[in-house]
This record gives C-alpha cells, structure tokens and sequence, in this order.
C-alpha cells in the first residue's frame, strides 16, 4: 500500500490532487474517493478545538475584529478619493501612483499588525490541525482495510463516483474514535512542522483574518 510522506500530511491543506484518467478509474478495483481536509475539519476532536480557541483567545479576536474595522474606516476616505481622482478626466497619473502606493503600504503594515495580535490564535489552530493529521494515514489505512479498498483518491480527481465509493465519512468515523480530542495550547516555541522555534503566525484565524477590507482598482 502506497502510503502518504510526511511532507504531503503536513500540507494538507493545501493539498491538491492530479487529475486521474477515466479509462484507469474503471479498470481499478477496491477504489475510494475521500476529501481529506473534510474530515479533518468535521471531526469532533477539530470542531471542539475550534471552539475552545474562540473562547481562549477571545480577547485576541475581538481586539483584531476593533483593529481591522478602524483600519478599514481609516483606509475608506482614502480609497474613496483615490477612486475619484482615477475616474477624472485628464487625472495626474503620478498623483495616482503616489496616492496607491500609500494605501498599499498602509494595508500591509495593517496586515503585519493583524498577523501580530492573532499570533497566538493562528499558532493555536495550526498546532490543532498538526495533530489530526499526524493521525490522518493509520485511520485512513484501517477504513482501507475495512473496505477492502486497494485506491484512494481525492475528489477532484475523479470524473464520477458512486455513493458506495465515498468513505470520507468512514474516515470521519475513524478519526473520532483515534484522536477523540486534542490540545490546543502549543508548547512554548513550537512551529508547525514540529520545529521548535521563536513563535511566528502561522494559519489563518476562521473569525478575525487579517484582511484589512476592499482594495482600490489599480490603474
């Protein structure tokens, strides 16, 4: 059985599949089709997880969500006349070169101030997401083997399958049962990867991204 790397369950979720031929999937027998990120993200141990890092980190969240709505409102009048000066006949294109640059240094340094607060939020769920998917290939093997599955493939490189194909929610199963729950606090310098380190951010908070709001139009 040809078994994940451990770079490729570490990347989850970025992981995109190669597309698969037609004439191979049908002459494949034992063949399943499962979104791996699907069920990292419906098991139980990640759902209570997130959870818990709504609660625990709260007052990170909630000082992003203040930070990026006076950032925004600090942007709008901003892009509000940057819009204005483009659309004016005859505009002064190196007054509108000047005037988009300052606001697109002034959304990275927000960025950058974002990414600071929700450090820990971001470090919290990557250290969640790490431990799931160190659990991900023995789970995966065992509904494998309980389905008497020889292939697996992902859902996007398949051109059609039926019902009785789908074992993601096999594999769902099985992750509640060999990783019931997990922690959330990391130990002190931890990276994803496993890399003990000087703390950095790393994943994307679900409630405060560091998005700072809508971009002006380049010229």
């Amino acid at each position: 059985m040809r078994s994940f790397s451990k770079a490729a369950l570490a990347a989850l979720v970025t992981v995109s599949a190669t597309s698969v031929a037609a004439p191979a999937f049908a002459q494949v027998q034992g063949l399943g089709v499962v979104d791996l990120q699907e069920a990292v993200r419906r098991s139980n141990a990640f759902t209570t997880a997130m959870t818990q890092i709504q609660t625990t980190y709260k007052a990170q969240i909630d000082q992003a969500n203040t930070r990026r709505t006076a950032i925004q409102n600090e942007l709008k009048p901003q892009v509000d006349a940057f819009e204005a000066a483009r659309r004016a006949p005859n505009a002064n294109q190196q007054a509108l070169q000047t005037q988009y640059q300052g606001i697109q240094q002034r959304e990275q340094t927000a960025q950058q101030e974002l990414g600071r607060i929700l450090q820990p939020v971001q470090l919290a769920q990557a250290y969640v997401n790490e431990q799931i998917v160190r659990q991900l290939e023995p789970a995966l093997d065992r509904v494998m083997t309980a389905r008497r599955l020889s292939v697996i493939l992902p859902p996007d490189a398949t051109v059609k399958s039926l019902p009785a194909a789908q074992v993601t929610n096999d594999l769902i199963a099985e992750l509640n049962r060999s990783v019931p729950s997990v922690q959330i606090t990391p130990p002190a310098g931890w990276q994803p990867g496993g890399q003990q380190a000087a703390p950095a951010a790393a994943a994307t908070a679900p409630a405060a991204q560091p998005a700072t709001g809508t971009k002006p139009r380049g010229r």
